[in-house]
């Protein structure tokens, strides 16, 4: 009996030894890493959506009606200036040339004996040897046969040239396309045949902000090689293309609407790597050699369409051990203080900070999910990286 109580007094003065165990110490400072600002000089490109275009382009019109007899081309292949590539049926447009060269000898004959007519009446008016009504009558009978020749020549002539429209050439050295009509297809004038279009060069265009047209045309107007290079250009596979690009064009106007502008650049295409209308990313070198502020996405919180860092630094604050009187009533403590910045290119896993911050204040880069203005940090701790950064809430 007497075991049984010692036992339970012996439970119940651990119980309450435990009981009395101090808790651990709030701990209401943050454990976040810092980065020191520097300066540093980087290299990067401006990057703009842009399109391929054919410097040359040309669909093929008909100028005459009739259905296609010939098709004289393998359809995406290369086609010389000058090349037959089709052929209407020219028979009616041949039989109307025959036709009009036949009535122009009738003319000519006719204007012969016209002009034999006059010259003989002519003669005879001179010594009145005959009348006068038969004189006039020869000389309009000569203008009339003259511009008898002369309107069958000009349907000669037109003749020739429906002839000639039945039988359509490339305009061009280019590629052709698929072709929209078959054999046999009755065609007339407006009827889109195919589409020819330049292929080396191409030109590949892009639209830049008006604020940016004076730096465009200052690179349009040097001419060299190092400023061409500049300009390349990703393929929609997001692969490089080997050759550099310059400039060729920059718009007439700036759209009014968009407060935008076209600019053209030419890239050599000896290999048809480029085709019209593809899409792809125009690089421009950055030209800026001036150190500039850099620091990792992940420090940057975007709030509303704004962009935030977190600054550290040593302040003072009240210390909650001394009383109202006590001298030492302040101590200094590490705080985050957010300030808004202006941010620029994405280098990478970086960005470049235009303004906000200066160089040497200590930037907060892990740890940002439990700050707000004011916060206590500490970097006693390390703490693990996170994967936020510029969009991050």
């Amino acid at each position: 009996m007497n075991r049984v109580i010692f036992n339970t007094i012996l439970i119940s003065c651990l119980m309450l030894g435990a009981c009395k165990k101090k808790l651990p110490p709030v701990v209401n400072e943050v454990p976040v890493n810092l980065i020191k600002v520097k300066e540093q000089t980087v290299l990067y490109y401006d990057k703009y959506p842009s399109t391929t275009a054919a410097l040359s382009q040309d669909n093929l019109l008909p100028q005459v009606s009739g259905a296609i007899t010939g098709i004289f081309f393998t359809e995406g292949q290369l086609v010389k200036k000058g090349q037959k590539l089709y052929e209407i049926d020219k028979r009616i447009y041949q039989a109307n040339y025959d036709a009009a060269v036949a009535n122009e000898k009738v003319t000519e004959s006719t204007l012969l004996q016209s002009q034999q007519d006059a010259e003989r009446y002519e003669y005879l008016n001179k010594y009145n040897a005959v009348a006068k009504q038969l004189y006039d009558h020869a000389m309009i009978t000569l203008a009339t046969s003259k511009a008898q020749v002369k309107s069958a020549e000009e349907a000669v002539k037109s003749a020739k040239t429906n002839l000639a429209y039945a039988t359509i050439y490339a305009p061009f050295n280019g590629t052709i396309g698929f072709s929209q009509v078959k054999l046999g297809t009755v065609v007339s004038p407006g009827t889109v045949l195919n589409t020819v279009s330049t292929d080396d060069p191409m030109a590949v265009d892009f639209i830049v902000n008006e604020k940016q047209l004076p730096k465009f045309e200052k690179l349009q107007e040097v001419k060299n090689q190092e400023r061409d290079s500049l300009f390349t250009f990703l393929l929609p596979d997001n692969s490089l293309y080997p050759a550099t690009g310059k400039i060729t064009v920059i718009d007439r106007a700036v759209d009014s609407q968009t407060g935008s502008i076209r600019v053209r650049l030419v890239f050599d295409n000896p290999k048809h790597y480029l085709r019209v209308g593809m899409s792809g990313v125009v690089r421009v070198h950055n030209q800026d050699t001036k150190p500039q502020l850099v620091l990792p996405n992940k420090a940057v919180v975007e709030q509303m369409g704004e962009y935030f860092v977190f600054v550290a630094a040593d302040t003072l604050v009240n210390n909650p051990k001394m009383g109202a009187d006590s001298a030492k009533k302040q101590m200094k403590a590490l705080l985050a203080h957010q300030k808004k910045v202006v941010t620029g290119q994405t280098i990478g896993p970086n960005v470049v900070i235009k303004s906000g911050i200066n160089a040497g204040d200590r930037v907060i880069v892990d740890g940002l999910q439990s700050l707000h203005d004011g916060s206590k940090i500490t970097t006693s701790n390390k703490v693990k990286g996170s994967g936020g950064g510029k969009g991050a809430k």
